[in-house]
C-alpha cells in the first residue's frame, strides 16, 4: 500500500488497530465505543511548511501506534482497504 500512494503536508494514513495487550496489561482495543482510538500509522507526508517554506518533518513513522479521536479522521478507500486520513496535529499521542 506504502508504495502506491503517499500523503501530502502533515496528512498521516491510518487503519484501526486490532486489540492489543500493553507490557502493563492493558487492553487496548480498536473495537470499544469509547474515544480515543488506537491506529497504525500507514503513510506520511513530508510534513509542513513553516512561514519560511521549510518542511517540519513529522514525529511518526509508518508502523507507529497512535491514539486519535475516531472521529476525526476521514475515510477513504484505495484498491478496497479502508484507510482514515488525519493531519498530525490530530493525533493525541504514539505509544511506546
Amino acid at each position: 500500500m506504502k508504495n502506491k500512494i503517499t500523503p501530502l503536508s502533515d496528512f498521516v494514513f491510518l487503519r484501526w488497530a486490532r486489540e492489543k495487550e500493553t507490557k502493563r496489561g492493558v487492553i487496548l482495543s480498536d473495537t470499544s465505543k469509547s474515544r480515543p482510538a488506537i491506529a497504525e500509522v500507514i503513510a506520511i507526508g513530508p510534513g509542513k511548511l513553516d512561514k519560511n517554506g521549510n518542511y517540519i518533518k513529522t514525529q511518526l513513522k509508518v508502523g507507529d501506534r497512535v491514539v486519535v479521536d475516531p472521529f476525526i479522521p476521514q475515510l477513504i478507500k484505495i484498491e478496497g482497504e479502508e484507510l482514515w486520513v488525519a493531519r498530525e496535529g490530530e493525533i493525541f499521542a504514539k505509544i511506546n
